[in-house]
């Protein structure tokens, strides 16, 4: 799956039941695409939005969040913090570029 930076309007971090990192996450993909008009919301990996146009979340939670929302672009890291998945999104949205997942 793939997508133009550009046509991104939502950005769903995706957990399983705990906030605490993933709501830091939104915080941070928040603040870095400030100035677009991506909106950036956390939900469970159960309950991802059908208007996520992509969807970040941990590894470990790939294959779920790819069964729950099918034909979505996934983006999957491994770190909560630094992890070069972050900037992949951020660069896409922000310059327009493809983004696969």
């Amino acid at each position: 799956m793939a997508i133009q930076g550009t046509d991104v309007r939502k950005v769903v971090v995706a957990c399983e039941a705990g906030m605490g990192s993933s709501v830091l996450l939104v915080t941070q993909l928040r603040d870095r695409l400030k100035g677009t008009e991506v909106v950036v919301q956390h939900s469970p990996v159960s309950q991802i939005p059908a208007d996520a146009d992509v969807i970040v979340c941990h590894r470990g939670l790939e294959a779920t969040a790819r069964g729950v929302a099918p034909g979505k672009v996934v983006v999957a890291f491994s770190m909560f913090l630094g992890d070069p998945a972050f900037d992949r999104v951020v660069e896409a949205i922000r310059e327009g570029k493809a983004l696969e997942g």
